[in-house]
């Protein structure tokens, strides 16, 4: 019986796979785009499943009208007005269009003189026509030419440039990349105006052919992260790319790990930050975040507003942000050893206070620790999913609703509610979301063997944490530098910032032949004695002629 059901199966598999690989071939196009008209519209009809949104608007022009075109376009892909004017109205009210007798003529009317619009090309295969066509420009196809002509007429409805969502700062330009990788990319270029940012573009995807571009300065950046960017780019065969994230996920070094090797961002002025420092910036058409490779672990701790302070402010509130990190990573476990294994360590007034609170719990620290932390991302992950008018109330009021019913239905302690809300408001005001999350997940690692070895597995998992670190590298450039093989000259970009006049030169691992980043004396120089008394004399005579 089950063999009969097995051979029943292969049956219809195949037939299946029979059945596709007709589809296939029927859908299989010519090379080259056809001398025929009709022919061509016939195909492209085929191709697309005579879909409604693929606008063919037949025309006659030459000589007594003889000569057949056709101009196509997607509705919502293009630019209406700039087909209407520049395409359809400039071949229509042409004079010169008219006196010609061969379509040949008319190919070179038509792209020398008569389409008014920024880029023209000329393709003669079928592969190139589509993606054209799907990219949002308009086609012309000329009866008697085996060539088709694509006009630039991407438009349609996007996003308008806004504040950033996601890296909020105090001081700073307030504008963020949107959907449109032209927008992205001119929105850098406006605030390095240079002839050596340079921009590479090149179609992932075999359904998507998702438009992504490299941007780096030439001289600035390494040639070879540069060329290992290029090959890791080519290497993707994929059927579409949605979001930057698939490329992230398709070209990181290592996959075994839960911290981020590649940046990104969403804010301009960080892009170019990290260009004049010499790394890459990898663009995606559909996402307003930008990748950044190399990526290092210092990176994630650092805004851009940093650099828009002094140097004392900023030294001081990156120190914080790397103390709210420990805080978020091994909070509650340092409270599960201190109250399961080392008693000893805590003050005796403090010891009596939390085994006053402890006494009607049922639960060891540990479970009661990770009943809080679990009920803490149930609330965290709703009121993201939530409507955003409702997200941030039911996140606040049901922390402070389960809180409190919680301790009075002596399932967790008071003190275990303090420990746990501020690990949360810690992991919070850490400035990247992705090592946010990184830390929440070996937050529970801490939690196990906090609870197992008390601050000896504490100390143990920190020490593989840090070993973990070392190992990973972005792009060739090891990820914990320049802590981590330690480089002294650029050590004061770390966890403390020097004064941008003393930024002499770029990051070694990173940038290429040009590392000189400013001239020499930057410092400011305040007003010798000689010139203040000098100063002072001539205000003094003028006081004097008044």
């Amino acid at each position: 019986m089950f063999s009969f059901l097995k051979r029943k199966n292969q049956k219809d598999d195949r037939k299946i796979q029979e059945k596709n690989n007709q589809i296939q071939s029927n859908n299989r196009l010519p090379n080259l785009i056809e001398i025929s008209l009709s022919k061509n519209l016939e195909v492209i009809k085929q191709k697309t499943g005579n879909s409604s949104d693929i606008v063919i608007r037949p025309l006659k022009i030459g000589h007594n009208s003889k000569i057949k075109i056709a101009i196509l376009y997607v509705k919502g892909m293009v630019d209406n007005q700039s087909v209407n004017d520049f395409v359809i109205e400039s071949i229509m009210n042409n004079q010169n269009l008219s006196e010609k007798l061969i379509p040949q003529d008319v190919l070179e009317v038509l792209t020398e003189d008569v389409v008014a619009v920024g880029g023209i090309k000329v393709v003669s295969d079928w592969e190139k026509l589509f993606t054209a066509l799907m990219s949002g420009e308009t086609i012309t196809l000329i009866d008697g030419i085996s060539k088709g002509i694509c006009a630039s007429t991407q438009g349609g409805q996007r996003r308008s440039v806004q504040e950033s969502t996601t890296n909020v700062s105090i001081r700073g330009s307030k504008e963020a990349f949107n959907e449109s990788i032209e927008t992205n990319i001119a929105m850098v270029r406006r605030i390095i105006n240079n002839t050596d940012l340079w921009v590479e573009s090149i179609n992932i995807g075999k359904m998507t052919k998702t438009e992504v571009s490299i941007m780096y300065i030439n001289g600035i950046a390494k040639n070879g992260i540069i060329e290992e960017v290029r090959k890791r780019l080519k290497r993707i065969n994929i059927d579409g790319i949605l979001e930057s994230g698939y490329i992230e996920q398709l070209i990181e070094d290592q996959t075994n790990t839960t911290f981020p090797t590649i940046h990104h961002t969403e804010r301009p002025d960080s892009v170019a930050g990290n260009l004049l420092e010499g790394k890459i910036a990898i663009f995606v058409n559909g996402t307003p975040f930008v990748l950044l490779v190399p990526a290092l672990f210092i990176d994630f701790f650092q805004s851009v507003e940093d650099y828009y302070e002094r140097f004392d402010i900023s030294t001081a509130i990156r120190f914080l942000r790397t103390v709210i990190f420990f805080i978020s990573l091994v909070g509650p476990a340092i409270y599960i050893a201190a109250t399961t294994f080392h008693q000893e360590m805590i003050p005796t007034e403090l010891a009596i206070i939390i085994a006053a609170q402890r006494e009607s719990v049922p639960f060891p620290a540990f479970i009661e620790a990770l009943i809080m932390e679990i009920t803490f991302e149930i609330l965290r992950e709703a009121g993201i999913r939530m409507p955003k008018a409702m997200g941030s109330t039911i996140s606040i009021v049901g922390a402070l609703v389960i809180g409190q019913a919680a301790i009075q239905a002596g399932i967790v302690s008071p003190a275990m509610v303090i420990i746990v809300s501020l690990t949360a408001i810690a992991s919070f005001a850490t400035p990247s979301y992705a090592v946010a999350i990184s830390a929440r997940l070996v937050r529970f690692i801490f939690m196990v063997s906090a609870a197992t070895f008390g601050f000896y597995g504490v100390i143990l998992v920190f020490i593989l944490l840090i070993v973990h670190l070392c190992s990973l590298r972005s792009f060739g450039v090891p990820y914990m530098s320049p802590l981590a093989p330690f480089i002294r000259e650029e050590a004061g970009d770390t966890i403390f910032r020097r004064p941008i006049w003393a930024y002499k030169k770029r990051p070694r691992l990173m940038s290429g032949q040009n590392r000189v980043s400013q001239g020499e004396d930057q410092k400011p120089q305040p007003p010798r004695t000689r010139i203040m008394k000098n100063t002072t004399n001539m205000e003094k005579g003028e006081r004097n002629e008044s």
